[in-house]
């Protein structure tokens, strides 16, 4: 996208089209169409969210190595917000004993409504085959004593059990 620029161009013809369209996104390469978008929620419905994960920068650096800061992606959403649209937030994927304390879910969901989020989804991490794998290899580097209990979390397949779904 930073080469080619297909998204104005993607934007607008949605738009003219009448075409509803919502964008999800972790890049903060979304401020760049900020003007674009906002033409368009004239003619349709524009929907707009951001991915932020976790609040630690060095955890997330680690995790999604290249991807913009949790501080680049809120001011992303104070910009969206700030252009006047309404956008939500994923907070996603919540990594069980690593991310999932009520202080650190507290203080991003704080720093999300600070940024001006209109709400917020929080969903556990799914461990689908190739995630699965490159995920707990991660985790065995980084966190060994983990990897047993996301044996026991993940043991029926790709989602977190159950009961843990409906504490988080």
């Amino acid at each position: 996208e930073g080469r080619y620029k297909l998204m104005p161009g993607v934007i607008g013809a949605l738009a003219r089209s009448g075409t509803p369209f919502s964008v999800l996104t972790k890049g903060t390469l979304l401020i760049r169409d900020l003007p674009e978008l906002v033409a368009a929620s004239a003619d349709v419905r524009v929907g707009l969210g951001v991915s932020i994960a976790l609040a630690d920068r060095d955890l997330q650096s680690r995790l999604e190595p290249g991807t913009p800061s949790p501080a680049a992606r809120l001011e992303l959403v104070r910009r969206i917000t700030d252009a006047g649209l309404r956008c939500g937030v994923m907070v996603a994927p919540v990594l069980p004993l690593l991310t999932d304390s009520e202080e650190a879910l507290d203080a991003l969901l704080a720093a999300v409504a600070g940024a001006g989020a209109s709400g917020a989804t929080v969903l556990a991490l799914h461990l689908r085959p190739g995630t699965r794998e490159w995920f707990m290899g991660w985790l065995a580097r980084e966190y060994p004593a983990l990897v047993d209990p996301y044996g026991r979390l993940y043991s029926r397949g790709a989602y977190v059990d159950r009961r843990y779904r409906d504490a988080l």
